[in-house]
């Protein structure tokens, strides 16, 4: 039985960055940042990309939302939907949660019936990995439908709250290098019959790690070993701040990937599945056109005839984005109407992580006319968001703006930012958070209690917050203590009028029956920790000379708070948000930003 491609669907979040707005979108650089920044999008040829992130700096879509907007269009392609999948395959190099795997979270995101998952792990291989196993199914006639999905969102490495403490070239070499999107294509055992198909005539992964040490990667320092990755740290703030975190690659090593590439290009060819004289098109994933000069270059000196017009990216317009970029490709190649019956089409994939590689041959076929392979009704088409949730978030993040402006003009923080922060204003910090946040999971654990069965999600999500945020005031008493305050003092302080107004105010707004208005105070305490905190460390921590220890608060909840606001994100895109729901969530936000800047304003009259 043969697998043919039927349809293809790529989505890419917001607008187009061009090169003279990255920084600004990602963080500003210094000086050295910026000369390396020019550097790498010279050589990288990448004029345009994708971000899922705001203005602001805040994540506007999870993964898994860019994964499923992506198979939506694919499903479109088809005239299908969710419930005529039997498989789906996903590929990223991390999704949105440790646990569980990513096709789990876009399955629950995107619908449909049962079917079989597969969550493939790695970097941009992974989707050609994903694509294997979905063929395989369907050739086996285990599977009717699949669909398979690349996706990234890797905007999140690559703000400049994770760059603060400085960075190697190595670094910000894949900062200026990787974006957002996601591609899918379907998997279906016949043709479809009103349009051309790609016939997979094979798919081959290999990888080369048994000869090559890590190129790319995250979660590790310079030597792997044990008690030394970033799960052994003790904490994940802790991982951060030993720059564990931050994507690397090894750039030395491209040359010696491209080389990799062509000789197990060069053994598909001596096993004949390749005829590099009769392909007509060739999608080859490459992080930068320096990576194809040098491909070209080696297939000449090799003797092959080269036609380029035959090759097709679109890095230049679309960005790097790992495991959805081929997919991406492909997609914009199936729309526009590139491939023909009869002609033949090389996918090449590249990875660096531990040298990996994935190619794919296919074949475009006629159309057939034929019965349809699902006979499981189609869903009437569904929103990707619901009504209300454009409206709700486009007011909360007008509502953020007023608050920032209102941060910059509170006196600590106007001299933290020219850098006339002293030791006394950390301690005030420090004292007067203390005394609001140790109220936080008391008023959140009140809300769990209020929301109704009809929200039991919500009352589940408040407990398990409340939980993650019970200990949080014992971390801002170490920090005080580390730069030379007393535990009892802080311990027997009392809270300013802001704090004193900020906790009345959340404690009665708990206490009502359904509290839903407190996501808004939510967005904006997450949005501080997601957005401000880890930034807030670092300053204080450069112009104070401070330690990791004396900073702890502040710089875990600018990672841990990533986390909580993508599930803020997913709550509010959902349709228990309707429109009484979101006028009482955008009131509650700016009731809350206006207390929390009074909080920070009554630091100077204390």
């Amino acid at each position: 039985m043969n697998a043919y491609i039927t349809a293809a669907g790529a989505y890419l979040p917001g607008d187009p960055v061009g090169n003279d707005e990255i920084a600004a979108r990602l963080g500003g650089v210094d000086e050295r940042g910026d000369r390396l920044r020019r550097r790498v999008l010279a050589a990288n040829g990448i004029a345009k990309r994708h971000y899922a992130i705001d203005a602001q700096g805040r994540t506007t879509e999870l993964n898994e939302e860019l994964a499923a907007a992506a198979l939506r269009a694919a499903l479109d392609d088809r005239d299908a939907g969710p419930a005529d999948l039997d498989m789906l395959a996903t590929a990223t190099t991390q999704g949105d949660l440790l646990v569980p795997g990513f096709a789990s979270m876009v399955h629950g995101r995107l619908g449909g019936g049962p079917m079989q998952l597969l969550s493939a792990a790695g970097v941009c291989a992974s989707g050609l990995a994903a694509l294997d196993a979905a063929v395989a199914k369907v050739r086996l006639g285990d599977r009717r439908r699949a669909a398979v999905v690349g996706s990234e969102l890797s905007s999140r490495w690559l703000r400049a709250t994770r760059f603060n403490g400085g960075a190697d070239p190595d670094a910000h070499f894949l900062r200026w290098m990787l974006s957002d999107g996601a591609g899918a294509v379907l998997v279906e055992p016949r043709p479809r019959p009103d349009r051309p198909s790609l016939r997979v005539d094979w798919v081959r992964t290999v990888s080369l790690a048994h000869e090559h040490e890590v190129c790319m990667r995250a979660g590790m320092g310079e030597t792997l070993a044990a008690g030394r990755t970033w799960q052994d740290l003790g904490s994940a703030a802790a991982a951060e701040q030993a720059g564990l975190m931050l994507l690397r690659q090894d750039t030395s090593a491209l040359a010696d990937l491209a080389e990799c590439g062509l000789r197990e290009f060069r053994s598909l060819a001596d096993q004949g599945l390749i005829d590099l004289g009769r392909l007509d098109h060739v999608l080859c994933h490459y992080s930068t056109n320096a990576f194809r000069d040098i491909v070209f270059k080696r297939l000449a000196e090799s003797g092959a005839d080269i036609d380029t017009g035959r090759w097709f990216s679109n890095l230049e317009t679309r960005g790097n984005t790992g495991a959805a970029s081929i997919f991406i490709a492909l997609e914009e190649c199936w729309r526009t109407g590139r491939f023909e019956p009869g002609q033949t089409v090389l996918l090449a994939v590249p990875e660096s992580g531990r040298f990996s590689f994935g190619f794919a041959h296919l074949t475009c076929v006629e159309p057939e006319a034929a019965e349809t392979v699902s006979a499981a009704p189609i869903p009437a088409a569904v929103p990707v968001r619901p009504a209300a949730e454009g409206n709700v978030f486009a007011r909360l993040d007008q509502v953020w703006e007023d608050f920032e402006r209102r941060l910059d003009a509170v006196p600590v923080m106007a001299r933290l930012a020219d850098g006339t922060a002293t030791i006394e204003d950390y301690q005030r910090l420090l004292f007067n958070l203390r005394q609001q946040v140790a109220d936080g999971a008391r008023w959140i654990s009140r809300a769990a209690s209020n929301f109704s069965v009809e929200h039991f999600e919500l009352r589940s999500a408040a407990i398990g917050h409340a939980s993650e945020e019970h200990r949080d005031f014992m971390m801002i008493e170490r920090d005080y203590a580390a730069v030379g305050g007393s535990v009892e003092d802080i311990r027997a302080g009392r809270k300013n009028i802001g704090s004193e107004a900020l906790s009345a105010y959340m404690f009665h707004t708990a206490s009502q029956p359904d509290p839903i208005g407190l996501l808004g105070a939510m967005f904006i305490i997450e949005g501080l920790g997601t957005g401000k905190a880890a930034g807030w460390a670092a300053r204080f921590k450069s112009l104070l000379g401070l330690r990791d220890d004396q900073v702890s608060f502040l710089a875990y909840h600018g990672e841990a708070d990533d986390d909580h606001f993508a599930k803020l994100q997913a709550i509010l895109a959902s349709p228990v948000v309707d429109d009484a729901a979101a006028d009482a969530i955008v009131t509650t936000a700016k009731v809350v930003a206006r207390l929390y800047a009074l909080q920070l304003e009554e630091l100077d009259h204390v």
